[in-house]
C-alpha cells in the first residue's frame, strides 16, 4: 500500500459505497468528499449504473471529472458532454446472450435489459424491472423481441433473477462459453448477471481517467468499493478499500476494508487516508 500522501485521485462507486439503501448520500459523506475536494484532491465516480442514472450522484458530489458508467463502458464529463470512452457489445454477442437467456428453462425467470443509448429497453416490464427502474430514476422502454434494438449495438447487458443461485449458474455457464478476452461478466449485486465488451471494467476505466486524463500512476489513486466489479479497480489502486457490506473475496483483496455503508464507512475511510 502507497503514501496516502501521494494520493491526487479518489475514486467511489455509488450502490453499497456512498448510497446505501436509502438510495442517497448522507451528510456524513457529503461532508468527508467536500473536505477531500478541498484538500485540492478530485473525486470521480465509477458504477454499473446508466450514465443517466448515475448524474446526480455525480452533481451531489460537486465531481468535475468525466463520470465512468456501465463499468467504464461509457465515460462521459457531464460539464463539457464530451464523451471520452464508449465501448459497446457487439451485436454478434448481443444476439448470442439473447438466445441464451431465452433458452425455455430461463426465459421465466429472467428479465433481461439492454442499454442503448443511454436508454433501458426491456421485452416487458416485470416486478424486477420496476423495482431496478424506481430506485435507478429511469423509464424502461418495452419492446417486446428485445432483437428489435439491435440496430444499434448494447454499451451493457443486464439479466435480474431475484434467485441468486440462478445468477451464479449464469454467470458459471457463461464464463465458460465465453473467455475473458470475448466478453467481461460480473455481478453488481448478487441478483445481477451483467456483461460489457471484453476490455470494460471499472479498472481500465479508473486507470484511463488516472493515466491519460489526468496525467497520474495508479500509486496516486484511492479507490472504494463494495462488490466483483470493483474488484479491478481496487487492484489498480495504489489505495484500494472495500466496504464493509463487500462479499468476502472482494475484502480480500483490499488494502483495507471500512466499515459498512449503513454506517458511512466511506467517510471513516476518507478520514483515515485522506484527511488525517
Amino acid at each position: 500500500m502507497v503514501n496516502a500522501q501521494e494520493i491526487k485521485l479518489l475514486v467511489v462507486d455509488i450502490d453499497g459505497t456512498i448510497s446505501g439503501e436509502s438510495n442517497t448520500v448522507s451528510q456524513a459523506v457529503k461532508e468527508a468528499i467536500a473536505a477531500v475536494q478541498a484538500k485540492g484532491i478530485p473525486v470521480a465516480i465509477a458504477t454499473g449504473r446508466m450514465y443517466r442514472s448515475a448524474l446526480r450522484f455525480h452533481q451531489e458530489l460537486n465531481s468535475t471529472l468525466p463520470l465512468m458508467a456501465y463499468q467504464g463502458a461509457w465515460i462521459q464529463d457531464p460539464t463539457s458532454q464530451t464523451i471520452h470512452q464508449h465501448l459497446p457489445v457487439s451485436r454478434d454477442v448481443a444476439e448470442q446472450l439473447l438466445d441464451y437467456f431465452e433458452q425455455p428453462t430461463l426465459r421465466s425467470l429472467l428479465s433481461v435489459h439492454f442499454y442503448i443509448n443511454d436508454q433501458l429497453y426491456v421485452r416487458e416490464v416485470t416486478p424486477e424491472t420496476q423495482a431496478y427502474a424506481a430506485r435507478s430514476g429511469i423509464t424502461p422502454i418495452a419492446v417486446g423481441d428485445l432483437r428489435q434494438t439491435l440496430s444499434n449495438e448494447p454499451t451493457k447487458i443486464l439479466a435480474l433473477c431475484d434467485d441468486t443461485t440462478v445468477i451464479t449458474d449464469l454467470l458459471g455457464n457463461l464464463r465458460r462459453q465465453y473467455t475473458p478476452a470475448e466478453l467481461y461478466m460480473t455481478t453488481s449485486v448478487a441478483t445481477f448477471f451483467e456483461a460489457t465488451n471484453a476490455v470494460v471494467n471499472k479498472g481500465n476505466a479508473v486507470r484511463y481517467l488516472a493515466e491519460e486524463i489526468l496525467g497520474l500512476k495508479s500509486h496516486n489513486v484511492m479507490t472504494i468499493g463494495d462488490n466483483f466489479n470493483d474488484l479491478e479497480m481496487l487492484q489498480y489502486a495504489g489505495i484500494g478499500v472495500a466496504m464493509g457490506n463487500a462479499p468476502e473475496d472482494v475484502q480480500a483483496i483490499a488494502n483495507w476494508v471500512a466499515p459498512s455503508v449503513e454506517v458511512d464507512g466511506v467517510a471513516t475511510a476518507i478520514e483515515k487516508f485522506l484527511l488525517s
